[in-house]
């Protein structure tokens, strides 16, 4: 096995303030950004604070902005990186910093509380329910999602205009909506929830400019954008502007 010594930059400090730290640290073959962290805090600076679990790509714990680009720390290989490049690993930049690496990332979870849960379809019990495979594989995709919230963090809306976190929940619940209304067995309309008037209304979605950022960094894959942001978007706008599907949203309801 061979190793060599790694240039790193380590953001740490607190919510007061903080800044780069220069470290020179191990490194051997097939390890991850995650285990150089370990290392530095097995080796170097015991108090460094880093949030990790899994190891395995799949908690979203170890979020990071690795050479500036939101990635999972555990996913992040350093034979990505050429072995003269420093690399900088600071906090998620979207969230307030709790200490180094660690951020409080509790915007996400108010948002999560505010995106009403799937509404059962009446006269049905659990294990009654059936749907055509597509549909199955459709909202399948989205529950890929390990809720790391890079698309959150690398979202320029919430990223670089923190006045908008009020108004806007962000890719990842803008999902979680665009899931649920397409799902055939939601009963949100004749509970009388529209799920597109609220996405619209209450959760931001006319904020989102559809880069495609958010689908860049996702871990795990998912086509946010393609798949349920500008679907979303579309179903929104017809409700809301085309004649036609007005007045027959309106004949429906009686």
């Amino acid at each position: 096995m061979s190793s060599y010594e790694a240039r790193f930059k380590v953001w740490r400090g607190d919510a007061e303030g903080g800044g780069l730290e220069d470290f020179e640290v191990e490194v051997n073959d097939g390890e991850v950004v995650l285990d150089i962290i370990h290392r530095l805090q097995a080796t170097q600076v015991p108090d460094l604070a880093v949030r990790w679990n899994c190891k395995a790509g799949k908690c979203g714990s170890c979020s990071a902005e690795i050479n500036g680009r939101p990635r999972l720390m555990c996913m992040t290989r350093m034979s990505v990186f050429e072995r003269d490049e420093t690399v900088t690993v600071t906090p998620l930049r979207a969230f307030p910093v709790i200490r180094d690496l660690v951020t409080d990332v509790g915007f996400n979870y108010a948002k999560a509380r505010q995106v009403p849960a799937f509404v059962p379809p009446e006269g049905l019990g659990p294990g009654e329910y059936r749907m055509m495979q597509e549909d199955v594989d459709r909202s399948q995709e989205f529950r890929k999602c390990i809720e790391c919230f890079l698309c959150q963090d690398t979202c320029h809306v919430v990223r670089d205009h923190e006045e908008n976190k009020q108004a806007f929940a962000g890719p990842r619940f803008l999902m979680r909506i665009a899931e649920l209304d397409m799902h055939p067995l939601d009963a949100a309309e004749e509970a009388g929830l529209d799920r597109k008037r609220t996405a619209q209304d209450d959760h931001g979605l006319g904020y989102c400019n559809i880069t495609k950022c958010c689908t860049e960094v996702c871990p795990e894959g998912i086509r946010i954008t393609d798949n349920a942001l500008i679907p979303l978007k579309e179903r929104a706008v017809d409700r809301k502007y085309d004649p036609l599907v007005w007045l027959g949203s309106k004949i429906r309801r009686r």
